[in-house]
């Protein structure tokens, strides 16, 4: 594997603000060379077009930023709600123009948003969630038409014989590690955070938690594993030697959270 052509985006997930970023990344993903981190995704200021995980605190800080760009290290926007109005996004027009510079990126699961800032805001790189489930060669074909890079779902790590054919590998970001959505059989909680942020993102810190936590407590259909029992893996690593000869070099690194048996 070649150190020069790997790169990596990495989860800033669980982190806190006041965390210095370089510190995070020395503790969390020692084994990961600064030189192939290519960006850190993570939540920023208040936004109701986050999902992928429920908005309870900033992890980005203006220092984190600073820092990343020094390092010549993009920062990756997880504007990934489902439901997005024009409204909504006028609304956020100053939040892209100040992230907006080269090396920079918005990941996007609905396609309106996605071009949207495409038109007003050429200067970043856009790319399509794994919310967006892109799980056929038909879907990854269309997809490409309007995002710069795609986010495959993580299963398909383990399927070569569907990673061979596609065509456009430099365009495709494959998960080196897994979660929870490895084994998922519905991946329910995908639309339910997003309806969720909308909320959380308009509220205090502090009713941010409250909110969160009496609805994790009390809807059941919240996580598919409440409805269908399975057993959780933890955190799953793939094999990156194997998936680079297959000629992808696009990687997504998360985070361990032991206590869930998942990744984040």
């Amino acid at each position: 594997m070649s150190d020069r052509e790997i790169r990596f985006t990495i989860s800033a997930r669980g982190k806190k603000e006041h965390m210095p970023i370089l510190d995070f990344l020395a503790i969390n993903f020692s084994t990961i060379p600064l030189r192939q981190v290519d960006s850190v995704f993570g939540f920023l200021e208040p936004s109701t077009l986050y999902s992928g995980r429920p908005f309870l605190a900033r992890q980005l800080s203006e220092a984190d930023t600073k820092v990343l760009y020094e390092n010549q290290i993009g920062v990756r926007i997880p504007c990934t709600n489902h439901q997005v109005s024009e409204e909504e996004y006028r609304q956020h027009i100053s939040f892209f123009e100040k992230y907006q510079r080269k090396g920079n990126s918005v990941i996007c699961t609905n396609d309106d948003l996605a071009g949207w800032i495409r038109k007003d805001f050429p200067g970043y790189q856009i790319e399509a969630s794994i919310l967006k489930e892109i799980d056929t060669h038909e879907k990854i074909n269309r997809a490409l038409d309007l995002y710069d890079t795609v986010i495959l779902p993580m299963n398909l790590n383990q399927k070569t014989e569907f990673l061979t054919p596609i065509a456009q590998k430099e365009r495709i970001t494959l998960f080196g590690n897994a979660g929870c959505a490895l084994t998922c059989p519905d991946r329910i909680c995908y639309k339910r955070i997003s309806e969720t942020n909308k909320k959380l993102a308009t509220h205090h810190p502090i009713r941010r938690y409250m909110t969160f936590l009496f609805q994790l407590g009390f809807k059941s259909d919240w996580c598919s594993n409440k409805l269908q029992p399975r057993k959780l893996k933890g955190i799953v690593d793939f094999d990156l030697d194997h998936l680079y000869s297959l000629g992808f070099t696009r990687f997504k690194m998360l985070r361990e959270h032991r206590q869930r048996q998942t990744g984040y």
